[in-house]
């Protein structure tokens, strides 16, 4: 099945490829529409012209420990933001909390290549966190934070985030067996939810993916 949805980026003109020239390849993983018609779409080369259940597929073999878990209470435009950055670092799910339906604008479609639950609220959340043994890690500059870059992540983890501007809930905050806060130099009180997200998903990513961290014997 191919997407119904080409955008461009925020920035850029539409890239990728234009029809695949023939005779086109067999393989089960193709597209037949998108080897026709050509294949826009925000995904790595590696992936053109595969269809969306071959990607997903082939993703599911090296999804990471990392789970990622956002507010949902306003209808907040950084979440897709937030749920795309998730799909870059592969993360195992994500979790909407709170409304159900999202702003998606930001996730250039890329949620559709993620596991994504919905949590109508906090307590419901916070269960299904107990059940699967995952210790609940929240992102916000409060009184109560330690320093996020001087923390030591947990593999298994969901990182939860809150709304821009309100932050976290408090029932979100009494979730979390910690919340960390980015380091901030200026004036601002606070900085994007979605750059808080990128920045909290890459510290994660540097204590256990990083290759420096794991030499070979």
């Amino acid at each position: 099945m191919s997407e119904s949805i080409v955008g461009p980026g925020e920035f850029y003109q539409v890239v990728g490829v234009g029809p695949h020239s023939k005779p086109w390849p067999t393989d089960n993983h193709f597209d037949q529409a998108l080897l026709e018609h050509g294949d826009r779409r925000n995904v790595l080369d590696k992936y053109r012209y595969w269809t969306v259940e071959a990607i997903v597929a082939e993703l599911d073999t090296k999804r990471h420990d990392l789970q990622i878990a956002i507010e949902n209470w306003q209808h907040d435009l950084n979440i897709g933001s937030i749920v795309r950055t998730a799909n870059a670092f592969n993360v195992s799910a994500v979790h909407i909390v709170g409304k159900r339906d999202w702003n998606k604008r930001g996730a250039m479609v890329t949620d559709r290549y993620l596991t994504v639950h919905h949590h109508a609220t906090v307590e419901e959340f916070k269960e299904w966190c107990d059940k699967e043994n995952l210790p609940i890690i929240g992102i916000d500059n409060l009184p109560i934070s330690k320093q996020l870059e001087s923390a030591a992540l947990p593999k298994r983890c969901v990182m939860l985030f809150g709304q821009e501007g309100a932050g976290m809930s408090d029932e979100g905050v009494a979730v979390c067996s910690v919340v960390l806060a980015i380091s901030q130099y200026g004036s601002t009180r606070s900085m994007n939810a979605s750059a808080a997200g990128a920045i909290a998903m890459y510290a994660w990513a540097m204590q256990h993916l990083n290759p420096s961290n794991h030499p070979k014997n």
